[in-house]
């Protein structure tokens, strides 16, 4: 027999429900803190999460949004990992130095 859904009450039993997860734990001003690696951790795990369905809809909802605000810091990380080596270049001896400081690349359309 099914029973219509309450909006105040949860889907699924207590031992059918998914445990709390510490993804998306982090306030958005924590971000900044985060490592490359640590970013893409976190950003798996949701991923992972996300794909395989769990969790109610307000918290895949938060994972997402948790979600696009890794990936945007990851890709600030690698834009500037990728401005650091583009500023290495070798001497004349060989030997890796720095050029001075460039300006990001703009994104040109193709």
């Amino acid at each position: 027999m099914t029973h219509p859904v309450d909006p105040g009450r949860p889907a699924a039993g207590p031992s059918e429900q998914s445990e709390p997860s510490d993804l998306g734990a982090a306030p958005a001003e924590d971000l900044a803190a985060l490592s490359f690696e640590a970013a893409m951790a976190e950003l798996e795990a949701i991923v992972r999460k996300l794909e395989g369905g769990q969790g109610a809809l307000e918290d895949s909802i938060r994972d997402y949004e948790r979600g696009s605000q890794l990936r945007a810091h990851c890709a600030g990380k690698l834009r500037e990992a990728q401005l650091t080596i583009e500023r290495i270049h070798r001497a004349a001896d060989g030997t890796p130095e720095a050029r001075p400081d460039t300006a990001l690349p703009t994104e040109s359309a193709s």
